[in-house]
């Protein structure tokens, strides 16, 4: 199997998105091994040492890094290895196409020093306190409120839209005891704008039920059929934005409820 390493002398979370965005179109698993941090230029020997212990005589190893420090960049380079450097790729371009000299610094992407960075934890403090129903009393500070049948992916989704996009997010579930007269309780409907609907394949719910549940009637096929069946007439009722979580990942997921939505992509 073929090695990856995605290296930073920040986070590696650039390195590790671009990365996996790239090996994504090939249909062939990778060893991944991520390394954030090498903030010296004896943490990058060491480095360098551990990707050249990982190479074979078929194949070098891939890495992917985003790394500002031009000394410990060319110790990463200079490795048995084969390097893909994702700052270099845009930023001599972008240079001269601006007209402008980049000036690199160290924990810029992702630092404290964003000026959103508040706003996100703010928006991730929200989403937990506003969780499951937990209280309908903050609604008024909630920006996106998703609804739904319980595991169709509302928790999973406020998180991220919150943690991704600093978006505050409430969710509220509709359980089998809301079923025989189904409606959106009144604190909900005053927020009626800002309610977006996920609902999910009852066989795919059912799968997700037993594994926390199993035998129950919560997890039942018929049970669950019931409630996405309930909730999908509600969402056409009261013309909720809705969409079918069964086949997409968090990430799919958050990005069609901002686009359907109309919500700025804000990225920290």
């Amino acid at each position: 199997m073929r090695t990856v390493f995605y290296i930073s002398d920040g986070t590696a979370i650039t390195a590790e998105i671009l990365g996996h965005a790239v090996l994504s179109q090939f249909d062939t698993p990778f060893d991944q091994i991520t390394i954030p941090f090498v903030e010296s230029v004896e943490r990058a020997r060491e480095v360098a040492e551990e990707i050249n212990s990982h190479q074979s005589e078929e194949n070098l190893p891939l890495v992917f890094h985003s790394i500002v420090d031009e000394n410990i960049r060319e110790i990463i380079a200079q490795s048995n290895c084969l390097a893909h450097d994702f700052l270099n790729t845009f930023v001599a371009p972008l240079e001269k196409q601006l007209g402008i000299k980049a000036e690199p610094t160290l924990h810029r992407t992702h630092g404290i020093a964003n000026k959103a960075y508040s706003a996100r934890i703010d928006a991730i403090n929200y989403s937990l306190d506003n969780d499951d129903g937990i209280t309908l009393k903050n609604l008024d500070d909630a920006e996106i409120i998703l609804v739904g049948v319980s595991r169709c992916g509302k928790t999973p989704s406020s998180l991220y839209l919150a943690m991704q996009f600093g978006i505050a997010t409430a969710n509220y579930p509709f359980i089998c005891q809301d079923m025989d007269a189904l409606k959106l309780p009144q604190e909900l409907k005053k927020h009626k704008h800002k309610i977006f609907g996920l609902t999910i394949d009852p066989h795919r719910l059912h799968d997700i039920r037993s594994q926390r549940r199993a035998n129950s009637q919560y997890s039942s096929l018929r049970q669950c059929r019931l409630e996405v069946k309930e909730v999908e007439m509600l969402y056409r009722k009261e013309r909720i934005p809705y969409i079918d979580t069964t086949k997409y990942s968090v990430e799919e997921i958050t990005a069609k409820i901002l686009d359907i939505t109309g919500h700025k992509r804000t990225m920290f």
